[in-house]
């Protein structure tokens, strides 16, 4: 929608198609999205943006891109209603975090019992009762960065995805727990959740922090041969072009460092140069 409201305010043809599944809608509260000094929920933001975008004219079309393709020197993406064709194309599809075993796992997000990203709402989980769900690398570095908010953090491992062994050392140091058994399931009660241990013991967190990996929805890109990492995640340049020429890529989809405000940056960093690299819309 960034990306939209800056090449419609630069007087070029721009259509937007939306699968509705911004991973944005899940948040229930952000308080470090600037400008927000009381917070704001994903769902109202993506409201608003769909509003200012709506006032510059911009269609928006609710659906999602099946196959994209370039023939001569366009891109032709197809939809379940119509076929579009345009010089440039940026793709801001982001990523889907894998789900953990919680019942009632949506709810919870709303209620904030469960969260996917410290760096978003670390600072809301000062001095809460912590645990981290992941694998061994990931889910280290993630309990580590949430010892900054909290001196209660328990690293949780779930059907043997350890071992913690080579971390013992740092994870003792910095006072983070490690159950001396694994988890076999989750549950809500009430405001907190119960960690039922494969011993039959139970520990009660506040919160729990979900590290199980992502799935980057990049594959329009791969398959027109744009690069990217092992995680998916497609490369750009200093300008959000991809390998190949005229594709542009934004937010979550490109950057490891998964904020709003990184992904409006983006946004307007693409826009501006396909602006510049489009011939001059005199009028």
């Amino acid at each position: 929608m960034t990306c939209a409201i800056y090449l419609a305010r630069y007087r070029r043809n721009v259509i937007v198609v939306d699968s509705m599944e911004s991973r944005a809608a899940l948040i229930p509260e952000t308080h470090n999205y600037p400008g927000f000094a009381d917070g704001i929920a994903g769902p109202q933001l993506l409201d608003a943006l769909t509003t200012q975008a709506g006032n510059y004219g911009v269609p928006i079309v609710r659906d999602r891109i099946a196959t994209l393709q370039v023939r001569d020197t366009a891109f032709v993406a197809t939809h379940s209603q119509i076929v579009l064709s345009a010089e440039k194309v940026v793709l801001a599809s982001g990523l889907i975090d894998r789900s953990g075993p919680v019942a009632g796992l949506e709810e919870a997000v709303g209620e904030r019992l469960v969260r996917y990203c410290p760096i978003c709402d670390g600072f809301e989980a000062s001095d809460l009762r912590i645990a981290v769900l992941g694998k061994a690398d990931d889910a280290v570095k993630k309990a580590l960065f949430l010892r900054t908010y909290s001196r209660n953090v328990t690293l949780l491992e779930l059907n043997g995805s350890g071992p913690w062994k080579p971390h013992a050392d740092e994870l003792s140091k910095a006072g983070i727990r490690l159950p001396t058994s694994p988890l076999q399931d989750l549950r809500r009660q009430g405001r907190q959740i119960i960690a039922g241990m494969s011993d039959g013991t139970s520990e009660v967190f506040d919160v729990i922090y979900l590290v199980l990996g992502c799935d980057v929805r990049s594959d329009l890109g791969k398959t027109l041969g744009a690069r990217h990492n092992e995680t998916g995640c497609l490369e750009v340049d200093a300008h959000q072009q991809t390998s190949v020429a005229g594709l542009y890529a934004i937010g979550d989809v490109v950057s490891d460092l998964h904020q709003i405000a990184v992904a409006t940056g983006h946004a307007a960093v693409a826009a501006t140069h396909i602006h510049n690299s489009l011939p001059r819309n005199l009028r």
